[in-house]
């Protein structure tokens, strides 16, 4: 969802970002509200394994906001896949670290500017499109690939969640577009909108990447 939204050339009259896992908003909130104190709390951090084991085993609801963001950040960042869950550090066999400040830097700097006057939300997918839907409105959206539902954190989104989407975005009043992995259950849920078949490489550990399809649902 981050990249598709920072990559955008226009920038619309309103646009909200929902996040239900909650991470991504209040990073997010911080780099629109607390930049300069995120910057201060991230300089001197290294790459090590033994860091990233343990800040994925503390327990994020005892820290600050900041502190927070900071550490799912540097996870993110070095996690292999960027994995949300289940998350493991990534060897770069080809390259420096993905966290390097001094690159990283620029690209916090540009998210600062670009989410000034984004609205942050953290609802449950379907309260999200009921609450914002009506005519004019476009929805991104990006759930967990079908088979892999637990990546972005168990109890958040079930498979029967699916069927249920499907179901509700038939009833839009706005518009939408889906990415998703091309499986044949996702074809038959979402049989009745466009469906584009895309092809990309999968990151793999030995850095070579494997082949993938995925579809862009519209409707």
């Amino acid at each position: 969802m981050g990249g598709v939204f920072f990559r955008r050339k226009a920038v619309p009259r309103s646009e909200v970002i929902n996040d239900r896992n909650g991470e991504v908003v209040n990073l997010f909130r911080i780099l629109q509200r607390h930049y300069p104190q995120f910057m201060d709390t991230l300089r001197f951090q290294i790459t090590s394994r033994r860091e990233f084991e343990r800040l994925k085993a503390c327990d994020a609801a005892t820290l600050t906001d900041l502190e927070r963001a900071a550490r799912f950040l540097y996870l993110q960042r070095l996690a292999f896949g960027g994995k949300v869950a289940g998350q493991n550090f990534g060897v770069n066999y080809e390259g420096p670290s993905r966290f390097n400040m001094n690159r990283l830097a620029p690209l916090l700097e540009d998210a600062h500017e670009r989410l000034s006057g984004v609205v942050l939300e953290n609802l449950d997918w379907l309260d999200f499109v009921n609450r914002y839907d009506r005519p004019g409105t476009l929805f991104y959206l990006d759930p967990p690939y079908w088979g892999s539902e637990g990546d972005y954190g168990k109890q958040l989104f079930g498979r029967e969640q699916f069927a249920l989407m499907a179901e509700r975005l038939g009833r839009l009043k706005g518009r939408f577009i889906m990415s998703i992995n091309d499986v044949p259950e996702i074809r038959e849920q979402f049989a009745m909108f466009s469906l584009q078949q895309v092809s990309l490489s999968y990151p793999v550990a030995t850095g070579k990447g494997t082949p993938a399809l995925e579809l862009i649902i519209t409707g």
